[in-house]
């Protein structure tokens, strides 16, 4: 099912944010396209250049220390203004969002109030726990563990959440007392303009954060700077493993999150209904484009043919169309690149032997073949099927099924993945989500619901090779974000005996 594409928006002009001011950059002219229109553009500007990335940095060295000896209520207020700004301004950047990126409408305007959410819990870190106090052997002594930021760190994030992700980068970075200096997505770039903008509404003081636009070497010259002093990125497997290998180099802490290949488990005690209805949603809300969408599906023998015979009319009923209209429930992938990738990824898996249960073709004319649309597509794998589409990441609207002889044989089917992000399980049976718990090695377990989604109070991030470094969100973001100081505390005369 379709939708119409909606009128055009004029584009608006990017500028970068150093110092706290607003530049146009030194490199070469671009433009952020809308995915459903590629021939509208939604913004334009001027890379930045090496040049820009040593301002960013002298400026962020220059702030640091000042911004880690302000208050921590202090810094507070400044992420609880942001907050409210970003609430205020939700229904036009969610529109905007949804027209760079490619989100419905209701997602782009709740990631904004995500982003809102993950700034005021940051906002309020000022009343929680500032260190610990341990006792001494020694008479007239405590033993304090004590706090530091890092001091500048770099941030590099990816176009599918072109908001969500920086906040939960930069919210607790600045809580913490650190500088930060971000290299967005180039392809989402108006976004991560509002944010900044956002930020020094709020009164952020000036180079405590340096937004940067631009290609990929931007970030390489960010990660390579002398004064960089920790760097956290979420994108590619690929990209991740080599910025680990330039920071550990380097001495450098970097925290990583990368690739997921997240399996939904569906049982045959499970709430059929409820489970089509949350593997639709993890399978295809933002156009699969998650790094924890729903990628694999195994399903019991028992139930098999009812439930994919549910989830495929599910499928086929969703509304592929113009994201910033009400009626839309899937808009388009990034760019023709990605919609291109994902195509020859479907088109190897039917080489290799899976069948296509719905989905998968081209769509032949229109304004879906003029976006850069993928029809929702589910595909069965046979069981000695050896399909590359099991194991390598697509990035789109694309579910691989297999079918499970056993709760253990469907356990197996889950774990067999170098990465370990997300997995859903669809049961009734405690005992059986009990033993999920301690055999799918996964970041991330939902029992009975969609294998994405995060909460900013709680760790997010992945197992095996899907992740790097300490976890991101909730308390677990200050272990990445400060080191620890030991102090041995005594009052300046001897104590009495």
């Amino acid at each position: 099912m379709t939708t119409t594409l909606s009128a055009q928006s004029p584009a608006v002009e990017l500028q970068h944010f150093i110092g706290g001011t607003w530049f146009q950059g030194s490199g070469e002219a671009f433009t952020s396209v809308n995915p459903a229109r590629p021939g509208e553009t939604v913004a334009h500007g001027l890379h930045a250049g090496a040049a820009d990335v040593d301002r960013a940095m002298a400026g962020a060295v220059a702030a640091k220390h000042g911004w880690a000896r302000t208050p921590a209520h202090e810094r507070g207020a400044v992420l609880l203004r942001a907050a409210a700004i970003l609430e205020e301004n939700a229904p036009v950047w969610g529109r905007e969002l949804a027209r760079e990126e490619g989100k419905t409408l209701a997602e782009g305007q709740g990631e904004v109030l995500r982003a809102a959410q993950i700034f005021r819990y940051y906002g309020n870190d000022g009343d929680r726990e500032a260190g610990s106090i341990y006792s001494s052997p020694r008479r007239g002594e405590r033993i304090l563990v004590t706090r530091k930021p890092l001091g500048v760190v770099g941030v590099v994030t990816p176009f599918n959440f072109p908001i969500a992700i920086p906040a939960w980068k930069i919210a607790p970075a600045l809580t913490y007392g650190n500088a930060v200096v971000w290299k967005p997505a180039s392809t989402v770039p108006l976004l991560a303009m509002r944010l900044a903008q956002a930020l020094e509404t709020a009164g952020l003081p000036a180079g405590v954060l340096g937004l940067l636009i631009g290609p990929g070497p931007v970030g390489t010259a960010l990660v390579e700077h002398p004064a960089l002093d920790g760097l956290s990125f979420t994108g590619s497997t690929g990209v991740g493993r080599s910025l680990a290998a330039a920071a550990a180099s380097r001495g450098v802490p970097i925290q990583a999150e990368m690739g997921g290949k997240n399996a939904a488990i569906v049982l045959a005690d499970a709430d059929l209904a409820l489970a089509a209805e949350q593997v639709m949603l993890g399978a295809f809300r933002s156009s699969g484009q998650k790094c924890t969408a729903t990628s694999r599906l195994i399903v019991a023998d028992a139930v098999a043919d009812e439930f994919l015979d549910d989830l495929r009319a599910r499928a086929e009923a969703l509304v592929v169309g113009d994201p910033t209209e009400h009626a839309t429930q899937m808009g388009p992938v990034i760019n023709d690149r990605a919609r291109a990738s994902i195509q020859r990824g479907i088109d190897g898996a039917l080489d290799q032997g899976a069948s296509l249960l719905t989905g998968g073709v081209p769509y032949a004319d229109g304004q879906l073949n003029s976006g850069y649309f993928v029809a929702p597509t589910i595909l069965e794998l046979p069981a000695a099927a050896q399909a590359d589409v099991w194991r390598e990441e697509l990035f789109g609207p694309v579910l691989t099924v297999r079918r499970a002889s056993s709760v253990q044989a469907a356990f197996e089917l889950a774990n067999d993945s170098e990465f370990g992000l997300s997995a859903a399980l669809f049961t009734q049976d405690l005992g059986q989500a009990l033993e999920g718990m301690d055999e799918l090695d996964v970041g991330i377990l939902h029992v009975n619901s969609e294998s994405a989604g995060a909460d900013p109070h709680v760790p997010f991030g992945g197992a095996k090779k899907s992740g790097y470094g300490p976890k991101e969100q909730g308390q677990s973001a200050k272990e990445f974000y400060t080191h620890t100081t030991t102090v041995y505390l005594r009052g300046g005369h001897l104590p009495a005996s």
